[in-house]
C-alpha cells in the first residue's frame, strides 16, 4: 500500500478537545501533493496521528454552511 503524505497548510481552528489532549479540528490539508481541502478529523497532540475525518472543496464547504444557516429552528441544536 502506497504512503500517504499530508500537509496541514492552514490551521483553521479547535472544534473540541478529549481529556487526552486529542483535538477535533478543522484545517486545510493537502493529501498526497493536491490541492488543500478543507478537512475535519481529530489530531494528536503533535499533529503525527489523526483519525478518520472529512475532507472537503470549497464548494463542498461552502453548500454544508449553507445548508447549516438554512436549517428549521425546530432543527436547531439548542433546547
Amino acid at each position: 500500500m502506497a504512503e500517504i503524505t499530508f500537509e496541514i497548510t492552514k490551521e483553521l481552528g479547535v472544534i473540541s478537545e478529549t481529556s487526552k489532549g486529542w483535538t477535533r479540528e478543522l484545517n486545510m490539508v493537502s493529501w498526497n501533493d493536491r490541492e488543500p481541502k478543507f478537512d475535519i478529523r481529530d489530531w494528536s497532540p503533535d499533529h503525527t496521528r489523526m483519525s478518520k475525518g472529512v475532507s472537503l472543496t470549497e464548494e463542498e464547504m461552502k453548500k454544508l454552511v449553507e445548508l447549516f444557516n438554512s436549517r428549521d429552528e425546530e432543527d436547531s441544536f439548542e433546547e
